[in-house]
């Protein structure tokens, strides 16, 4: 569970320290004073997205810093090279004005990335736009997979799924009508000439370059190469460096015998002599080989000329120009053959259909199982959050399109509700209120939460639209949801702060002209308070915290029933 979070220079906090417990941990506070920024802080150490724009004014880096405990072994954590240390992770994340971001866990660098995947194994965070997304139909299937692990089942269908694109996009490739096939054919032929004409070479342009670097440079060379030669083998008037290396080799082993390091020396001039000789010998070479043709860098410069008007069309290198010859001559060929082809091809293609289908069929029979499952456990769920009379129904239609199937299965998959006794049964975006669709929003997660390992679950503000008796059954949901998970709550209501385990309060206040926001967490006599002002507003009577005390009384007798 997360056990302390720790928040500097983001937004209007410059320093925060709060200690969540097990159980259910509320925060409250006025309408700007800065609860988002601490569900934003928990988001940025699950590695979601930060702008620079979170660092507080006048500060150079923002700081998250966050510390779990009793946390299950992770198998990520040995993959990436981490070891877990008492159950206890340390999630850090510096943000810079410049940027950048520096993520560590337990002390060690990591990557966004790898704190992103580990996030998602840490916190689940649900908020307000998780409503959009239930009233989108698109991402309904992708709820239902969640609630019935149907994810082997969905990766055995892709699979097959993807051999079928792969087939169909192949057929379509070699099916066109008579003319674009002849239209083809001749821009082939023609390549395919053009580039056999050319008798080209691997590397030989490489080849035909470097010569002809020699060819404009052959004075120079020649005349190099011949200083070089009289400089090592001497000529009529003077010795070379062969020679003056044989006398100083010889002088110095004459002297051997009177001194071993005059000795060792001449050992040493016979290995530089053995070296220069092979040097000397290579430059005769070089010399003697330098031969000019006349016309030859003609010759060479027009056979560049060929290469490189080629190479505006065909490739950028012999190499590659040889290479799309091959692909030329392969598509002739194919187009040649493509009846056969076909014919071969699409008999793949219905093996592959029919392999496909029988797994999207074994994937829709789970979901459907799974469909079951689910119904009864929301409506269970929406009973409890005082919604008994709502009826709701996962609906199912064949995918439409030629094979009734895409990358997702073979199932259009629609949430229906009724809201009201003898109502037909209709899509959720037309049905739900505000108020409505929290409590469905809530019910789901509660449900698809009973398959997942995560320790942490957050709210954020998803009581919007929810008041009087349904508040007070939303409240008891989540609090029995915290009997078996941590569960963190921003919300407005006094009947979901009055069921918390823990809470805290999110001020905001002026100091020396700046903006600060405190967060503390409160005893019985300031939730009695708080409570009162999330009520009635500013105006807190004695009758108000009378009312909020009892409030606080019957939850705590609700949650010791519970027991």
């Amino acid at each position: 569970m997360l056990s302390l979070l720790h928040i500097e220079n983001i937004a209007v906090i410059q320093s925060a320290d709060i200690q969540f417990d097990a159980g259910f941990n509320v925060l409250t506070g006025e309408t700007g004073a800065g609860k988002s920024i601490v569900v934003d802080s928990i988001d940025a150490i699950l590695g979601g997205r930060t702008s620079r724009d979170l660092i507080r004014t006048g500060a150079k880096a923002a700081l998250v810093s966050a510390q779990f405990t009793q946390v299950a072994d992770l198998p990520w954590l040995k993959e990436n090279g981490f070891e877990q240390a008492g159950g206890d992770l340390v999630l850090q994340r510096q943000i810079q004005q410049g940027g950048r971001n520096i993520c560590r866990l337990n002390g060690k660098p990591i990557s966004v990335a790898q704190m992103q995947e580990l996030g998602r194994q840490l916190i689940n965070i649900h908020g307000q736009h998780d409503g959009q997304q239930l009233l989108d139909p698109e991402s309904h299937l992708s709820y239902l997979d969640s609630f019935g692990e149907t994810a082997p089942l969905l990766h055995d269908f892709q699979s097959s799924y993807q051999r079928v694109a792969q087939l169909t996009r192949q057929i379509g490739q070699l099916q066109m009508d008579e003319a674009e096939k002849a239209r083809r054919m001749d821009s082939l032929d023609y390549q395919i000439r053009e580039l056999e004409r050319a008798e080209l070479k691997r590397g030989e342009d490489e080849e035909l370059a470097q010569r002809r670097q020699i060819l404009r440079n052959a004075g120079k060379l020649m005349d190099g190469l011949e200083v070089a030669h009289y400089a090592l083998f001497g000529g009529d008037e003077s010795d070379g460096a062969l020679t003056m290396l044989d006398r100083a080799e010889s002088a110095l082993r004459s002297l051997g015998r009177y001194s071993e390091p005059l000795a060792q020396l001449a050992d040493r001039l016979l290995e530089s002599r053995y070296e220069l000789a092979d040097v000397a010998e290579l430059v005769a070479q070089e010399r003697d080989g330098l031969e000019v043709s006349p016309g030859e860098l003609d010759q060479l410069e027009g056979r560049l000329d060929v290469i490189y008007r080629l190479r505006k069309k065909y490739g950028n290198t012999v190499e590659e120009m040889l290479q799309y010859l091959e692909r030329c001559k392969q598509e002739r060929e194919q187009i040649q053959y493509a009846d056969d082809q076909i014919v071969k091809l699409e008999k793949q293609l219905k093996t592959a259909v029919e392999q496909t289908k029988v797994r999207g069929e074994a994937l829709t029979a789970a979901r459907k199982a799974a469909a079951l499952r689910m119904q009864q456990r929301v409506q269970t769920e929406l009973a409890d959050l005082d919604m008994p009379k709502v009826r709701f129904e996962v609906d199912f239609a064949p995918k439409e399109g030629k094979y009734h199937m895409d990358e997702t299965g073979m199932d259009e998959v629609q949430f229906l509700m009724s809201a009201n006794v003898g109502e037909d049964l209709k899509p959720i975006h037309k049905i739900a209120s505000g108020g409505e669709l929290a409590r469905i929003m809530l019910a789901l997660k509660n449900v698809l939460a009973e398959n997942e390992d995560i320790a942490t679950l957050v709210f954020d503000e998803v009581d919007t639209g929810v008041s009087g008796r349904a508040a007070q059954k939303v409240a008891r949901k989540m609090s029995d949801v915290a009997r078996h998970k941590q569960v963190l709550c921003v919300t407005h209501l006094p009947q979901i702060a009055a069921m918390a385990d823990v809470h805290f309060s999110v001020e905001k206040g002026e100091r020396d002209g700046r903006t600060y926001t405190a967060v503390e967490q409160l005893d019985r006599n300031q939730r009695q308070k708080e409570l009162a002002r999330l009520a009635s507003g500013e105006r807190v009577t004695e009758a108000l915290l009378h009312s909020t005390g009892e409030m606080l009384d019957q939850a705590e007798q609700w949650k010791q029933t519970r027991t």
